[in-house]
């Protein structure tokens, strides 16, 4: 797959990166504008480079900016549709400007861990163990424990009624060694099932719980609990654009509503070791400035985990919305 786009603009704002202010309770975004005049941008022509033989892809010739047009938004998603995955590299962005692709993707969705657990409603997750410029959570830290539940193959967001579509993480600062992020599609595994079992799976439902997973790394927050329910998902679902299917599993995944539970248990492990043969996983190395887009609908992953002593590790994440709860497309 291939495509040009040509973007038009009259002027042209400069961003620096994220910083950190001590004297603030949390992250906060600087920006520093140049406003000067600007003719058109050379006509770059978008490639889509492979990443991996069943899913993934590289983009090659486009620069994120806080004004996204439609067109141009309907190139991503026609292109996550394609490839599941898309690995935006050197990247210059900020919070503005991630929020403005999420937008144009679609619904922003409320990040799960602050609506959870007091209410309040925003759309930035930050990831790893950044405090400010000079300070970092170490492996002892309570949410570095919390958050090593992402060490788990999974799909985000699976335990809401309308679970995620899409999650866009951009990359700060990468640990020298470790913090890689590990992809797999379920689109290709449920590709790879006999007839048999596809009509096996296709009937059921799948109950996701959010409680079920993160409390076999950490104690979960009774506000958690109660703000996000075991809910029912198809275990086979499809894509309304492509009619491509795939089975919805993952660590969030419970249990088949239709089986009892040793039986199972067993159908999701052997869903998930289908999924995650070493031959199927495409890791991601970051880099600062990457900006990676997943389709959740499709695509599991989970971390590499890192020496949080050690290293640093900052990443900035949205998510958009799906369209509605999966039982009833």
């Amino acid at each position: 797959m291939a495509s040009s786009y040509v973007l038009f603009t009259a002027q042209v704002i400069i961003y620096d990166c994220h910083i950190f202010d001590k004297r603030a309770a949390g992250f906060r975004d600087r920006a520093i504008e140049k406003r000067i005049n600007y003719c058109p941008m050379s006509s770059e022509e978008i490639k889509f480079e492979p990443l991996h033989g069943d899913f993934g892809a590289r983009v090659v010739g486009m620069t994120m900016a806080e004004s996204i047009p439609r067109g141009l938004a309907q190139k991503i998603e026609d292109a996550l549709n394609e490839f599941s995955l898309l690995v935006f590299p050197e990247q210059a962005i900020n919070d503005a400007i991630h929020f403005a692709l999420t937008k144009s993707l679609g619904e922003p969705e409320p990040n799960h861990l602050s609506e959870g657990a007091t209410g309040e409603v925003n759309y930035f997750g930050t990831i790893g163990n950044v405090i400010d410029a000079d300070t970092q959570k170490g492996n002892d830290d309570a949410l570095t424990k919390y958050l090593s539940g992402n060490y788990m193959w999974h799909t985000d967001s699976s335990f809401r009624k309308v679970p995620s579509k899409y999650s866009i993480n951009h990359a700060y600062e990468v640990p020298g060694e470790g913090g890689d992020t590990l992809f797999v599609s379920t689109r290709a595994a449920y590709e790879r099932l006999s007839e048999d079992k596809k009509n096996e799976i296709n009937r059921l439902t799948v109950l996701h719980d959010y409680v079920f997973s993160r409390s076999q790394v950490a104690s979960v927050n009774p506000n958690h609990a109660a703000n996000f329910m075991p809910v029912r998902h198809k275990l086979v679902q499809t894509n309304p654009r492509n009619g491509k299917k795939n089975f919805y599993v993952g660590s969030h995944a419970r249990g088949i509503c239709e089986y009892p539970g040793v039986e199972a248990r067993r159908l999701i492990d052997e869903l998930l070791s289908l999924s995650t043969r070493e031959q199927d996983i495409y890791t991601h190395h970051w880099a600062v400035g990457d900006t990676v887009i997943w389709d959740n609908r499709c695509i599991l992953h989970r971390g590499s985990g890192y020496d949080a002593d050690r290293w640093r590790r900052l990443m900035r994440q949205t998510r958009v919305s799906g369209e509605g709860a999966n039982l009833t497309e």
